[in-house]
C-alpha cells in the first residue's frame, strides 16, 4: 500500500501524481477517489494532468479521455486502456494498493 496524501489535501477536481517507475494518479472526483496508471496509453502524457470531468479524465495531450472507474478510453485517439488501483482510506488518508503489470491488456 502507497500512502498518497490526507483526503482534505486533495479537493473536489484535483489529482495527485504518484512518481514511480510506473506513476499513478490519483483524482477527487466527486468525492469518490480514484487511481489509474498516470500515463496516456496513446502516447507519453501525464493524466494528472488532464482535465477531470465527472468521473472521466482528458488527455492533456491529444484529449484522449478515460473512464477513471474501469481504466478504458471513451474513444479515439487511445485505444488501450490504463490500468486502474484499488483505493483505501485508513484514518483520513488516501492509499493505493497498486495492480500487477500484466493487468491491462
Amino acid at each position: 500500500m502507497i500512502p498518497v496524501c490526507a483526503v482534505a489535501d486533495l479537493p473536489d477536481g484535483e489529482a495527485v501524481r504518484i512518481p514511480g517507475e510506473v506513476p499513478i494518479a490519483v483524482f477527487n472526483a466527486g468525492g469518490e477517489i480514484y487511481a489509474i496508471d498516470d500515463t496516456c496509453s496513446h502516447q507519453d502524457a501525464s493524466l494528472s494532468e488532464g482535465w477531470l470531468e465527472g468521473c472521466f479524465v482528458e488527455c492533456p495531450l491529444h484529449a484522449a479521455s478515460f473512464d477513471l472507474r474501469t481504466g478504458m478510453p471513451t474513444g479515439a485517439p487511445a485505444k488501450k486502456p490504463v490500468r486502474t488501483h484499488e483505493v483505501t482510506i485508513q484514518d483520513g488518508v488516501i492509499h493505493v494498493v497498486p495492480q500487477n503489470q500484466e493487468a491491462v491488456v
